[in-house]
């Protein structure tokens, strides 16, 4: 056994700290219930305090270590912890947070855009635009794990969140070609002979390594480099020939049918060809599909027999004002619903034939949206004149156009143009040859006439107040048109053209006699009054008499001064004039053309 002063502590056991006593020999020690062992002998005042002194030593410091431990771990933070300079040792959560956040708002470093290197080309990206951001509340949360730092600081890194999808985006966005594309695997047709497009790898960058390099570079540094990998296309060379056995070669193998109760509709190989759709999306996966558009269109004509077309609820102006026409709901034979069931049957060379699908087709406008456009009154209505009576060619061609604008409605916001309601006027729509201004002269051209119907309904959407979009006045005046406020038209360089820029809907109504053109709107008033105020004409120039070659091509003119003048539309309400728009004009003067015979020298006079 031995002595009390030689024992040394495991590592299991907790330090022991033993005051100094009397020494006294092992082999001396007696037990003091015996009645023979001496009395000990009383310590010494030094000794005393001794023992005091280190026992409150021990207690000073057993309490202090205590404070210390639990001042370091006070808050959710431990102390020392700091993120991008915010010290936030010893904080709650909540304050941690707060503290963070306002540090962020004071770096401006943070807002400045990132460079990103991709073989030796950069792209400037802003943060904000790619969501590239501190996480604060994940921050937070890793700040919170650790030890408390006594006598220094422990800095934490930030957690960055980036979208990929963004970043991505304006990456290619701003590069442009990334790499090397892939070779995308794709069936094509030939006619109808299927042809496999087998697949090659490429050179790309990733999104999410990408976004990986961002989240571990930044804030710390603004400058990235992205690698390009290696990517390859998910469908294979042998399932690119695999869907040609399966699905190609077997759909254009003969015609498909589909029956219905109106009749029969045979799809043929070339239309099934137009419309099978085996390409691949852009990770290289073909997921075969057909395109009911494509295949309607191919099949257009057979698949109306089975159809019925909707008819549009629509205006009438019987009885002098306008009321609502119901429309009528159609049906229509459903394609693209019947597209998975399709490609089923093509599949198969044998049964080929599949029963249609057919649904209700609204019509595109009804009853209850007309009556919500405010047409209730006649806005403006305006009149020309012409000569020659309606059997004459440029009458008729006046009368055409006026019949193909008849109850066009123009909804609030749209935009109406001449040229497209009508078309190229030909003579395929019922247009003859009439008198147009080609080349400075009077030539016959196809849909002649035309001009004056076009200064009749801008006159009339002009007086209603509507916005002016396209217009041109002739070269030359005449007589017949207001000055300024009248337009020519030529298809398809030159068109007239208005905005509806008022809330309400907008009737075009039109109606012709023998020697004139009326065209009227209707909607509802926005202004009181649209009226036009003129200046003096100035500039005016004479014509010159010009000699041409007689012959049907030569149309003999008198002649006609030229001039420029101002037009000025007044918009009023409330008895005052609230908006003037000015339009100006330059008619260059119109030669006095002579059409003489061939054997007269074409000399033009002065």
């Amino acid at each position: 056994m031995s002595a009390a002063g030689d024992r040394q502590p495991t590592v299991e056991e907790t330090p022991t700290v033993f005051l100094p006593a009397q020494a006294v020999p092992v082999h001396d020690v007696l037990d003091s219930s015996d009645p023979a062992a001496p009395a000990p002998l009383p310590p010494s005042s030094g000794g005393r305090k001794r023992v005091l002194i280190a026992g409150v030593t021990v207690l000073v410091l057993a309490v202090g270590t205590g404070a210390a431990a639990i001042w370091a771990y006070r808050g959710d933070i431990p102390l020392g912890v700091t993120v991008l300079g915010a010290e936030l040792g010893g904080l709650g959560r909540t304050e941690a947070a707060a503290e963070l956040r306002a540090q962020l708002a004071r770096d401006a470093s943070l807002s400045a855009p990132l460079k990103v290197t991709v073989e030796d080309r950069d792209a400037s990206v802003k943060p904000a635009d790619v969501g590239l951001v501190v996480d604060v509340d994940a921050t937070i949360t890793a700040a919170a794990k650790g030890n408390p730092s006594l006598f220094g600081t422990r800095a934490v890194a930030p957690v960055v969140a980036v979208d990929a999808e963004m970043l991505d985006a304006a990456l290619r966005k701003s590069l442009g070609k990334i790499g090397d594309p892939m070779t995308q695997p794709a069936v094509v047709f030939d006619g109808i002979k299927p042809r496999a497009v087998h697949p090659s790898p490429g050179r790309d960058i990733d999104p999410a390594r990408t976004a990986e390099i961002v989240r571990a570079s930044w804030p710390a540094s603004t400058a990235v480099t992205v690698p390009l990998v290696e990517v390859h296309p998910v469908t294979t060379a042998a399932e690119v020939d695999q869907l040609v056995t399966t699905v190609a070669s077997p759909a254009v193998s003969g015609p498909l049918t589909i029956t219905s109760d109106k009749g029969t509709l045979t799809v043929p190989p070339a239309a099934i060809a137009k419309s099978l759709v085996l390409t691949a999306d852009k990770t290289g996966k073909i997921e075969p599909r057909l395109d009911a558009k494509k295949l309607r269109a191919a099949v257009a004509k057979p698949l109306a027999k089975l159809e019925t077309k909707p008819r549009d609820a629509r205006f009438s102006l019987k009885g002098g004002k306008p009321s609502i026409v119901e429309g009528a709901e159609g049906t229509a034979v459903d394609l693209a619903g019947m597209g998975p069931e399709i490609l089923n049957v093509l599949r198969s060379t044998s049964e080929r034939s599949i029963a249609a699908t057919v649904t209700e087709a609204k019509p595109a406008v009804d009853a209850a949206a007309l009556g919500k456009l405010g047409v209730t009154e006649k806005v403006s209505t305006f009149t020309t004149k012409f000569t020659g009576g309606l059997s004459s060619s440029r009458s008729q061609n006046i009368v055409q156009a006026a019949k193909q604008v008849e109850g066009a409605l123009v909804l609030p916001g749209e935009t109406f143009s001449l040229n497209k309601h009508t078309g190229e006027r030909s003579y395929q729509q019922g247009y003859k040859d009439a008198p147009v201004i080609l080349g400075g002269k009077l030539t016959p051209g196809v849909g002649g006439g035309v001009s004056q119907f076009t200064t009749t309904l801008f006159n009339a959407t002009y007086y209603a107040g509507l916005e002016d979009v396209e217009h041109k006045p002739h070269s030359y005046y005449f007589d017949r048109y207001p000055a300024v406020i009248e337009s020519t038209i030529f298809y398809p360089d030159l068109d007239f053209r208005f905005k509806n820029d008022s809330p309400h809907g907008v009737l075009l109504d039109t109606a012709w006699t023998s020697n004139s053109i009326t065209v009227s709107v209707w909607s509802t008033k926005v202004w009181d009054k649209v009226s036009t105020e003129y200046s003096k004409r100035r500039n005016i120039t004479s014509p010159q008499t010009i000699t041409l070659p007689d012959g049907p091509s030569c149309i003999a003119t008198g002649g006609l001064p030229g001039f420029t003048q101002d037009a000025y539309r007044l918009f009023q309400r409330d008895g005052k004039v609230v908006k003037r728009e000015k339009f100006t004009w330059k008619y260059d003067a119109e030669p006095n053309y002579i059409c003489a015979s061939p054997e007269t020298p074409e000399t033009p006079e002065d």
